[in-house]
């Protein structure tokens, strides 16, 4: 089992969630109502294909626990810190996980 926390700085919310490993990152934000698109993004996503990206995190501990950097991502946020991540792209093997939504 992984640990995920969401926080959200901009209106003070940090939310937990427990999830299998293997789980996607935007699908268990989703799923637990996390908001990961600025209004931006809500009218452009392209609903996890990894071509838009606009559900971008910033992984704040437990990168380790996660999926390697798709070439997607690596195209997506060349310009961006490493720590960077496509959520539709990132899968949490195992352990716990901080990031922060809309970095």
């Amino acid at each position: 089992m992984a640990n995920i926390t969401f926080i959200n700085e901009k209106q003070g919310l940090k939310q937990e969630v427990i999830a299998a490993n293997g789980a996607n990152l935007r699908e268990q934000a989703m799923q637990n109502q996390v908001d990961l698109y600025t209004l931006k993004g809500k009218l452009t996503n392209c609903g996890g294909y990894g071509q838009c990206g606009t559900c971008v995190v910033e992984v704040l501990s437990g990168a380790a626990g996660l999926s390697e950097r798709t070439e997607t991502e690596n195209r997506k946020l060349k310009k961006k810190p490493d720590n960077y991540r496509l959520a539709c792209q990132t899968v949490v093997n195992s352990g716990d996980v901080t990031v922060r939504v809309k970095p």
